[in-house]
């Protein structure tokens, strides 16, 4: 990639990117073409490979730039720093959701690249993934009140039986190519709740 792609204005730098997650949330790597992107972006191929000079370099390209927009959405919204971990849950699922509003495919583009098998870009993807993973981390330091829980419980666990729940239920979205914001916005309003009920200690 190149600084040309950088100079084109934000809209059309937006409808590429578009394009992008779109054809590669749809199709395995191997299987999409550059050219159905740059159909879908209004551009020639010819000008897409002017902005990007191969295919690994823009998928790369798209699979960071959903780790950057993560990260400064949830700052934004202010994700980071909160005590409550609820608090911090229903934050960052509407500042995800104002993601998906922007990019209605990252969120597909996202799984389906965590768990892409092609060689070319498998293990790019994964160092990438753990390097965000980590600034991610440092970042927000999230330092959650344990008396906010119930006694004895084990918050470890906790931890990954959502993280467990959340990447099914995106993955099946996805298997079953129906990602709908609201639909997401409305069924994890009601997993956080029923978490709530679950987890909280009570007053």
């Amino acid at each position: 990639m190149n600084e040309r792609f950088f100079s084109l204005p934000e809209e059309r730098q937006q409808a590429i990117i578009n394009a992008g997650y779109r054809v590669f949330s749809r199709n395995a790597y191997k299987n999409s073409p550059m050219s159905e992107i740059a159909q879908d972006a209004g551009i020639s191929k010819s000008l897409l490979f002017h902005y990007f000079h191969n295919k690994k370099e823009l998928y790369l390209f798209l699979w960071d730039k959903c780790a950057e927009t993560t990260i400064e959405f949830l700052t934004r919204y202010g994700c980071y720093g909160q005590t409550g971990l609820f608090e911090s849950m229903e934050r960052g699922m509407r500042a995800k959701m104002e993601i998906m509003r922007l990019y209605p495919d990252m969120a597909s583009f996202t799984i389906r690249a965590f768990y892409e098998k092609d060689p070319e870009i498998n293990a790019a993807v994964q160092e990438s993934y753990h390097r965000y993973f980590n600034l991610r981390a440092d970042k927000a330091r999230l330092d959650f009140d344990p008396e906010q829980f119930i006694p004895g419980l084990d918050i470890s666990m906790m931890y990954r039986e959502m993280y467990w729940a959340s990447e099914g239920y995106l993955w099946e979205m996805v298997q079953r190519g129906d990602v709908d914001a609201e639909r997401i916005e409305r069924d994890f309003k009601n997993l956080i709740a029923f978490w709530k009920s679950v987890y909280l200690r009570r007053a």
